[in-house]
């Protein structure tokens, strides 16, 4: 089963200032980090850029073999960014990937793909009922079918993609802390706060 990973970088980093893909964490910007765990799980990896410039500013900090892909219609949320990834894939399944998760599992997306077959998605689930699509594995043909049906009609969230998949497991958080006990696959960088937190973390080595 050929795997793929695509990582939606297009998103505008309104409270950074900046585009926060490019911020450095101790020392390595926060795309490199997220490709290279990506890297370790899948055959292939697309990045998802917002334009021609975006797309020009990553390519210098990763791999020459790196894939890239712009929005099909510009940084219009995340679901036409999994729309013009999923276009791209060449993988049977695929994990959709937020650019700005410095600790994302390679063990986890593993487990996420192990469990993928014959299912169209496998997504993580907390016990309040929330879910992360955006760290969830799909059949690639199934959810892009799926998101270009949402795409036509407006759509912009990932969920909406989600209710035209047939045969969805959620998989239980309490399950995945077995791998990840302090779930910091899940931490994100939204806010300069956020950074400072993700350095402490690397500094303590704390489950990464």
């Amino acid at each position: 089963m050929r795997r793929t990973a695509i990582i939606l970088a297009g998103g505008v980093s309104k409270r950074f200032g900046q585009d926060k893909t490019l911020v450095q964490i101790a020392g390595k910007p926060l795309i490199s980090r997220v490709y290279e765990r990506a890297r370790e799980a899948v055959e292939e990896v697309i990045v998802v850029a917002s334009s021609d410039g975006q797309r020009e500013s990553y390519a210098p900090l990763l791999p020459s073999e790196t894939r890239f892909a712009v929005d099909v219609e510009g940084s219009r949320g995340p679901l036409v960014g999994a729309l013009t990834g999923l276009m791209n894939a060449r993988g049977e399944y695929s994990i959709l990937l937020p650019s700005d998760t410095p600790f994302v599992s390679t063990q986890v997306m593993k487990l996420l793909f192990d469990i993928s077959q014959g299912l169209d998605a496998v997504i993580p689930r907390w016990p309040n009922g929330y879910i992360e699509p955006l760290q969830a594995v799909y059949r690639t043909n199934a959810a892009l079918t799926a998101s270009r049906v949402a795409a036509t009609k407006g759509e912009t969230r990932l969920q909406s993609m989600i209710s035209m998949l047939r045969r969805v497991r959620y998989i239980s958080t309490i399950a995945i802390r077995e791998i990840d006990p302090h779930l910091v696959t899940f931490f994100n960088v939204n806010a300069p706060t956020d950074l400072r937190r993700a350095e402490q973390l690397i500094e303590k080595k704390t489950d990464l």
